[in-house]
């Protein structure tokens, strides 16, 4: 086991996103040296600089700005853009580690990956795991949480300040794991790379619950009544045009929506990953809805209820991504047999041994 007075510089990718910032942040709790990559100096590089952690501008996509990012670390956590070219960002963080002999990566992945998913993130997620594996000398440790509790909790706005919460996955079940979970349980694999090396592991919540399980905690949190809302997907899509989500993004979360639908975030859950690597049990839904209950968007101010109340009235008035389209004319490589996790037994037998 490594000791702390080794204190190995750590490279983080993603560090101003969800799981990347509190990766940083736990990193930092520990005294530990950290290099963040960042796209751009804002307020969230600030964040991280006020951590204590050295920040570098550096697109992940380009080999040479990614080995001179690198030089001086010995591990890091590898956070995949959510892009249509992820591939390549992974190839040049693959060319790059290489290169600056790195001893240990935690890669971020994802329960479903295979490659036979419809999504192609999801099936590239699957090749960056196989490419990570393959290089010689360096520790990979597989991180691959499921559907994660801020997918339900993006929509919080809406159950705050119009009393309803919009439910696309019906009485399906997860146990969501929260962003600093799933950031504990990396860091314990980076301060301990070569005991996990090889190895899967996916964190979950406690507690396997349905959406409308989810909206009683919010109530309770809230403190106000908070009444269900089953939407269509593609009135979903159209709210989350509204927040700025990507035509990309959206081309995937509508096949995770399915699976979900079908079983495949219950599959196996919920584990005792959280416990097992950090000592401690997952933090429990409501931590998590309280936390993001105090969080600006969710204040009950008058602007943000004008807000709410101008945007859920805009949605039927949105237009929709044409999705089909976009795959089409992106001429994304498809598999000949396209399978959701549930109707896949390979990915069922390969995660049976997970869960």
């Amino acid at each position: 086991m490594t000791s702390l007075n080794d204190r190995p510089k750590i490279l983080v990718t993603g560090a101003t996103g969800k799981t990347g910032s509190a990766v940083v942040a736990q990193l930092r709790e520990r005294g530990v040296p950290v290099r963040a990559i960042v796209r751009s100096r804002d307020a969230r590089s600030q964040r991280l600089n006020r951590l204590g952690a050295e920040t570098v501008v550096a697109d992940l996509f380009d080999p040479n700005q990614m080995l001179d990012a690198m030089e001086g670390t010995r591990r890091a956590y590898y956070c995949p853009p959510f892009h249509p070219y992820m591939i390549q960002s992974a190839a040049a963080f693959v060319a790059a580690a290489r290169q600056s002999k790195l001893e240990a990566i935690v890669g971020l992945s994802q329960w479903l990956a295979s490659p036979n998913h419809p999504s192609l993130h999801t099936r590239q997620l699957w090749l960056v795991e196989q490419m990570l594996s393959t290089i010689p000398g360096i520790a990979h440790v597989n991180l691959n949480p499921g559907y994660f509790a801020d997918n339900y909790l993006r929509l919080l706005d809406f159950a705050a300040l119009l009393g309803i919460f919009p439910v696309l996955t019906g009485n399906s079940r997860n146990a969501p794991p929260s962003n600093e979970d799933i950031a504990r349980v990396a860091v314990a694999l980076l301060m301990n790379p070569e005991r996990h090396a090889g190895k899967s592991y996916r964190p979950t919540g406690s507690t396997l619950m349905s959406a409308y399980d989810m909206v009683k905690v919010i109530q309770r949190v809230l403190g106000s009544p908070v009444f269900t809302m089953n939407i269509p997907l593609w009135m979903f899509l159209r709210v989350a045009r509204l927040q700025d989500v990507s035509a990309f993004e959206l081309s995937s979360f509508r096949y995770y929506v399915e699976d979900h639908k079908q079983g495949a975030f219950e599959f196996g859950a919920p584990t005792d990953v959280v416990q097992k690597l950090t000592g401690q049990p997952p933090e429990d839904f409501e931590t998590t809805v309280r936390r993001y209950a105090a969080l600006p968007f969710v204040r009950k101010t008058f602007a943000n209820r004008f807000r709410a109340f101008v945007n859920f009235n805009l949605v039927p008035f949105i237009p929709g991504y044409n999705l089909e389209r976009l795959e089409r004319e992106h001429f994304y490589p498809m598999p000949p047999v396209l399978q959701f996790a549930m109707s896949n037994d390979r990915w069922q037998a390969e995660h049976s041994s997970q869960s």
